[in-house]
């Protein structure tokens, strides 16, 4: 494709995240970040796993959303007992009546749809949690021995609750693994906590607009594909992969002292990708350094696995993370 239809492609994202996101602003008051960086996961094709105390709007967040891209959008309450066949779908046997004759037809569940909500993924057990690591991954579900292709885009958003301890199956690293980012939602400024309070206890309802059609996010997806990516930038996002890992060498002190488990490979498909769809989400049109610094707490957060030691301390996830982009030094441009 020629340079200035490059430009052209990505300049049509950057209006299609300036429609979308006035139109959440309709809806949803402060949360910018959160609302960028589920933007980021969505143009590169990835999933999103959303944290957050109940009542901060991650239902909603989600679900306005999906009205503003005009999606078929399915909903799953995760219960105890919600069992995989409650999310895939399940065959029934039918007969005709006038000939007597018997077919087995297979009903499709809610995971047939562009974005499929999980809601309080972590209160299922994992049997039922692993239902969507196929969907997740290959983007198909395997039912009564046949495959079933989901209809592009295929996009999870899951919830949890990092407060509830009781009745909760935290989610294997395996299915972490998959969501590209985890986004943690923190209260709302006292002046966002005004505006909400007086914007939904009125009678008002928000129009809302359709921004982008599937097709769209489809080709947005090898848009952000495209963008480049300096020699310089794509081996400093393995460095700060690689140094999560306590076994490697150059692991720095306080990773071999706190981190039980490193982040994989797919960690730095992830950062690479999330820096690009953030360098033309700010109006570039290549990736830097810092882009992967920015995405980086999102893509490592629940890739970094924390032993006893840090426990102890105090220390999380995002501490390790935060030291590391301190720590690892950026490589130098070659020339």
């Amino acid at each position: 494709m020629p340079a200035t239809e490059e430009v052209q492609a990505i300049e049509e994202l950057m209006d299609s995240q300036e429609l979308i996101v006035a139109q959440l602003k309709k809806v949803i008051i402060g949360q910018e970040e959160v609302i960028n960086q589920m933007l980021m996961a969505l143009f590169a094709g990835g999933h999103c796993l959303v944290e957050g105390v109940p009542g901060l709007a991650k239902t909603l967040m989600i679900k306005t959303l999906a009205d503003i891209l005009n999606l078929k959008f399915s909903r799953i309450q995760f219960t105890p007992d919600l069992m995989p066949a409650d999310i895939i779908g399940t065959d029934v046997l039918e007969e005709d009546r006038t000939t007597g004759h018997r077919t087995i037809r297979f009903i499709q569940g809610p995971i047939f749809a562009n974005i499929l909500l999980a809601d309080e993924i972590n209160r299922t057990p994992p049997k039922t949690q692993a239902a969507l690591l196929e969907a997740m991954q290959e983007h198909q579900v395997t039912a009564g021995g046949k495959e079933y292709i989901l209809t592009e885009p295929f996009f999870v958003l899951a919830t949890q609750n990092p407060i509830e301890q009781e009745g909760t199956y935290p989610l294997p690293e395996a299915q972490l693994d998959r969501f590209m980012f985890k986004i943690v939602i923190d209260y709302p400024a006292e002046d966002e906590e005004v505006n909400i309070i007086s914007s939904t206890t009125g009678a008002e309802e928000p129009e809302l607009e359709t921004a982008l059609s599937g097709d769209a996010i489809v080709s947005l997806h090898q848009i952000v594909r495209r963008v480049p990516a300096a020699d310089n930038v794509m081996q400093y996002a393995v460095k700060l992969g690689r140094a999560t890992r306590p076994k490697e060498k150059d692991a720095p002190d306080f990773v071999q002292q706190w981190v039980r488990w490193g982040a994989g490979p797919r960690a730095g498909q992830y950062l690479i990708l999330g820096a690009k769809a953030r360098a033309i989400l700010k109006g570039r049109y290549n990736a830097s350094i810092e882009d992967v610094k920015a995405v980086a707490p999102a893509v490592l957060r629940h890739r970094v696995l924390t032993n006893f030691h840090a426990e102890a301390e105090g220390v999380g996830p995002d501490i390790v993370v935060e030291r590391l982009i301190e720590t690892v030094e950026e490589p130098s441009v070659r020339m």
